[in-house]
C-alpha cells in the first residue's frame, strides 16, 4: 500500500489515525498548493482530484479518509478506533456524521470562498460571497454541537474514536485560517484541549507546516 498525503486537513486526519494506531505506511507527498492533485497522473489514481488516497498493492485506490480509516481498521481492529462492536462502530460513526455534517464542511467551504480564495479560484466553483455566511452557520453548529455533549472524557463518551480525530484535525485548521471556535465553551473547549495533548495530535501535523500557517 502506497498513501498519497498533502499538507490539509483530511490528509492529517489519517496521519492522527495510522499514529494512534501504530500503523506506519510508505508515503508519497502531493502538493495541493501548486494543484498538483488537480494534474494528470494524480487524477489517474483519484479522479475526484482530492487527497488523501490510499493505493493498493493490484493497483486500485481508495480515496476520502473516513473510507481509507474504515479499511485500515478492518484491516488492523486493535486498537479498535472505530469499535469494536455493532454499537461502538455505530457511535462513532454517528459522532463523526455529525461533525462532518454540521461542522467541518462549512469550515471547509468557508476557507475555500474566503481567506483560500486566492488558491481555489480556477480549481472549483467558488462562491465568495457565501464566506461569512457559511463561517456563521459553523460557529453556531459548534455551539450546538456542545450542548449536545454528555460528561464523557471524548466525544463518543470514554472511547477515542476517529471521531475525536476528525473533529480535533478540523478545529485546529480553522483556528489557523481565521476561524477558531469559542474556546469558551464547556464541553468543547476542554475536550479539544484533552486531544490536542495525545502524543498522535501534535506529531499528525505535515512536516510543510510552519508557525502561522494553515495547519495540516
Amino acid at each position: 500500500m502506497l498513501l498519497l498525503d498533502a499538507l490539509s486537513p483530511a490528509p492529517r486526519s489519517v496521519r492522527m489515525f495510522l499514529l494512534e494506531k501504530g500503523l506506519r505506511l510508505p508515503v508519497q507527498q502531493v502538493d495541493v498548493f501548486t494543484g498538483e492533485n488537480r494534474q494528470a497522473p494524480y487524477l489517474a489514481r483519484n479522479p475526484a482530484g482530492q487527497t488523501p488516497a490510499l493505493l493498493l498493492d493490484d493497483g486500485s485506490a481508495i480515496a476520502e479518509s473516513i473510507a481509507i480509516m474504515e479499511y485500515l481498521e478492518e484491516l488492523h481492529p486493535a486498537p479498535a478506533l472505530i469499535g469494536a462492536t455493532a454499537l461502538e462502530r455505530a457511535l462513532a460513526r454517528q459522532w463523526q456524521r455529525r461533525a462532518e455534517l454540521n461542522i467541518t464542511e462549512y469550515i471547509h467551504n468557508a476557507y475555500h470562498y474566503g481567506e483560500g480564495l486566492a488558491r481555489f479560484q480556477g480549481r472549483i466553483p467558488v462562491a465568495p460571497e457565501a464566506a461569512v455566511g457559511l463561517k456563521r452557520v459553523a460557529q453556531d453548529r459548534i455551539a450546538w454541537f456542545d450542548g449536545l455533549l454528555g460528561g464523557g472524557e471524548f466525544l463518543a463518551g470514554a472511547r477515542f474514536t476517529v471521531a475525536d480525530i476528525w473533529l480535533y484535525v478540523w478545529l485546529d485548521f480553522a483556528a489557523s485560517v481565521g476561524q477558531d471556535f469559542d474556546r469558551s465553551l464547556p464541553r468543547l473547549g476542554p475536550w479539544f484541549e484533552r486531544v490536542a495533548t495525545r502524543p498522535a495530535a501534535a506529531a499528525s501535523l505535515h512536516p510543510g507546516c510552519r508557525p502561522g500557517a494553515v495547519r495540516g
